[in-house]
Formats: C-alpha cells, structure tokens, sequence
C-alpha cells in the first residue's frame, strides 16, 4: 500500500512539473504509458484548474479518449469548462453518439460555443443527433454508416477497405450497406459474400434486404431485435424511409447497462452519475435531498409505535420481533418492485395493467405469507413459550406479507402512470408503508389479545 501511494505522489509530482513547463508532449508521453482507466483516475486527482490545463495541453484525440472513458456527467463537466476552441478539438474526435450525448447535456450557450468552432458539416449532424431521446435507436446510434450505392461494385467495396482514405474504426464493423438515390437502404452484403464474389459483381446481386429500425424505436425494442438477430448492428431509418445512421449492439448493451445501474442508484438515493471527484456541495446536496425526506417518512412509522407505548410497556417481548415482522415483509415487497421494474423495462406491463398485477402478486403473497407467518409464529411460541404471541405475530407477518407484495407490484406503476420515477421512489414508499402496517398489525392485535398474553406467559 506504501508503495502504490508513493508511485501515486510521483505521478502528480511529474504532472505538476510538466504543468509548470507547459510541456504536452511530455504529458501526452506520461498519459499514454498508464492504462486509460489509470490515466483517467489519475486526471480526476487533480484539482479543476488542472484538468483544464492537461486536457489542453494534450493532443485532442487522447484527450477525446479520457473523455470518453468517463462517467457521463463528469465528462459533461470536463468539456464545458474548456476554451470552445479546444473543447471542439476534441469533441470531434468523438464518434458521433457521444458528441451529441456530450452537446446534449451542456448548457446551450456552451453548447453553441462549441458547436461554431467546429466544422459545419460536422456541428449539423451533432444538431440532428441531439434532437433523439437517449434511450432511443437515434440517440443510441452513430451517423457514420459505411454505405455504397446500387451501381457500385465488390472492386469498389474491396478498393475502398484497402485504400487510406477511410478512417474505417468509425464505423465500428458495419457491414456495407447499398443505399437508392433517395438514401433509402435496400440492401446489406456479408463480407463473406464481398470475399466469395467475383471482383466485377454488382453489390445488387449478392445483397440481402436489410432489417433496419425506426430512429423512434425505444431502447426495449432494440434489445428484443438483438436478442432476436444475431447483427452486430442495424441501419436506422426516419419515417421516410432515410437511412440516417446505424445502431450497435454494443451500444444498446451499454444502454441497458447503464440503465439498469441507474435505477439501482436511485432506488438507494444517488441521482446521476455521482463520482467523488465532483464538487462536493454537489454530491452533499443530491444526496441530502433523499435523506431528509426519509426523516419525515421515519417520523410517520416511527408515531405507530409512540400511539402503543402502552401495550410495549405491558408486553416488552413483542419488541423483539417487530423489526423481524417490517423487515421480512419488506424483502417480499422488494422481490415484487423488482419483478415489476423488470417487466416495465421489458415493456410487458403498463400502468393500466395495475388490477392484474395486483390481483397476481396477492396470489403468490397469501401463499407466502402464511407459510412465513406460521413459521416465524412457531418460533415466537416456542422461544418465548406464548402461544397467544405466536399467534400475534404469525398473524401480522402474514397480512404485512400480502401488503408488501401488493405495494410492490402496483406502486411502480402508479409511480409511471402519474409521471414520477418508479424507481427512485417505490423502494422508500415500500419501506415506510410496510414499517407502519407491520408496526400496526402486531401492537393492535397484541392491544387486543392483551389478558391471554399476559395469562400466557410464564
């Protein structure tokens, strides 16, 4: 551990040096001989002003790829800090996608600044690009497509593979495909097909039609056509019929990735791609918000319990199991959010279907609930040697089990249906309702049940 401590002091002593010297291609050297992930975390040690510098002081296209590499908020935050000259540099040594999820994100003086330093070709397909939804085949998709036309030939396939004129990584492994004069695409070739063929044969004769997808088409129906095809890439098309560029399958992997971490996030109150070299009264203040209303929620579960000091005073045992009667009916209400989350992504449930959900997971609760009620009520009796008791919270665990469930299953979709995020809010919602219902089931019925309690236990 010392000495990766001291190998890190080394490291910002080199780049202060090379800093003070304004010397890039000392730092350009220092950056390249550390793997990017390291160069990135090295870069995000450094103070904001010195970000600033390096990023300057680099070529652009190492500098595109630290910024490519990180998290997209603090690359958002790395650009628009940037002379808009040199932030243009480098956002077009960008693939097209992530110059519009970049653009997109930045305020719109700073993006229009940047915007009027690059080339005009270039700043109106990064316009074009911004106007998709993110989680949508436009805005997942790169505007460099590796088309040919219907007169075109294999020779003129294979001369353009072997020529030096084409930086062939943007593409990023598309297959050719044959577009009309409308820039409609009638047709895709395998390169098997390219390789096979004979040198004069028309692209028309060896293609095959081409599946493409609407720009609109939503992130689930990408990943329901990649599981379904085996492409490595679709061409994407307007209404019209215009091809206007391709989406990969990587591409919407890391879509469905980084969704499903998101919602991980929120649903323990991280909004946004939160990393620790952010401003912190930033990260103090996003996570502040979630804890400060969860005070106001445990201020409610916690006025169940003050309404029954009575009876806690009476019977002190039921103390004991009243955390283990809210935190098992909040792991069956959690199992139930997940599987409705995971059906809302999947779009196979919408907020009409509610009746149906909740008429399904009150099923699968009242099975549960009373198989895990009679279970925790043996231990009770035998533990505290009060059948009465076993009684009380068998029976509250097993009608908290089939509320849990029931908010779990329809609370996300009455969270979608109203406009909010399910997945920010079901989990605490869950937690507070069930807390205050567990709370209540036990210490009423145990009001109720008062004299054979206390004639029961020993």
């Amino acid at each position: 551990m010392a000495g990766q401590d001291s190998e890190l002091r080394d490291f910002e002593d080199v780049i202060e040096s090379l800093l003070t010297k304004q010397d890039g291609e000392g730092l350009s050297h220092l950056f390249n001989s550390v793997p990017l992930n390291d160069a990135l975390r090295e870069l995000l040690r450094l103070t904001p002003d010195e970000r600033d510098d390096v990023l300057s002081l680099l070529p652009p296209e190492q500098a595109a790829r630290l910024i490519d590499e990180a998290p997209n908020e603090m690359a958002v935050e790395l650009v628009e800090r940037l002379e808009p000259g040199k932030a243009a540099a480098i956002v077009e040594e960008l693939h097209s996608d992530i110059q519009a999820d970049l653009i997109g994100e930045l305020d719109q003086e700073d993006a229009e600044a940047i915007l009027a330093e690059m080339g005009a070709e270039e700043a109106a397909d990064v316009r074009h690009l911004v106007e998709y939804e993110d989680d949508t085949a436009g805005g997942l998709m790169v505007a460099e497509a590796f088309t040919f036309h219907e007169s075109d030939t294999v020779d003129t396939v294979l001369h353009r593979f072997v020529s030096g004129n084409e930086d062939f990584e943007r593409y990023r492994g598309q297959h050719p495909y044959i577009v009309d004069r409308e820039d409609r695409p009638i047709g895709v070739v395998s390169l098997r097909s390219l390789l096979t063929s004979p040198r004069s044969a028309k692209l028309t004769d060896i293609m095959i039609r081409p599946i493409t997808v609407l720009a609109s088409a939503p992130l689930d129906v990408l990943r329901g056509l990649f599981d379904q095809y085996p492409f490595l890439g679709l061409p994407v098309v307007e209404s019209d019929g215009r091809l206007v560029g391709v989406v990969a399958r990587a591409a919407v992997d890391l879509a469905a990735l980084e969704r499903s971490e998101s919602e991980g996030l929120r649903r323990h109150g991280l909004v946004g791609d939160e990393v620790r070299s952010m401003p912190l009264p930033v990260r103090a203040r996003r996570r502040l918000a979630w804890l400060s209303a969860n005070i106001v929620l445990n201020v409610i579960a916690a006025s169940v319990i003050s309404a029954y000091e009575e009876t806690l005073a009476a019977f002190i045992a039921i103390a004991i199991f009243l955390p283990m009667v809210s935190d098992m009916s909040g792991c069956s209400g959690n199992q139930a959010v997940a599987v409705t989350m995971r059906e809302l992504s999947l779009g196979l449930v919408r907020p009409i279907d509610m009746g149906r959900v909740w008429i399904k997971e009150v099923s699968v609760g009242l099975i549960n609930g009373a198989a895990l009620g009679i279970l925790i009520g043996i231990v009770a009796w035998m533990w505290k040697g009060s059948l009465f008791l076993g009684l009380v919270i068998g029976t509250s665990l097993a009608l908290n089990t089939v509320i849990a469930v029931s908010i779990g299953g329809v609370v996300p979709l009455l969270l979608k249906w109203i406009g909010q995020d399910p997945a920010a809010a079901s989990g605490p919602l869950l937690t507070t309702i069930t807390d205050m219902a567990g709370f209540f089931l036990v210490l009423s019925l145990a009001t109720a049940m008062m004299p054979y309690l206390i004639q029961d236990y020993p």
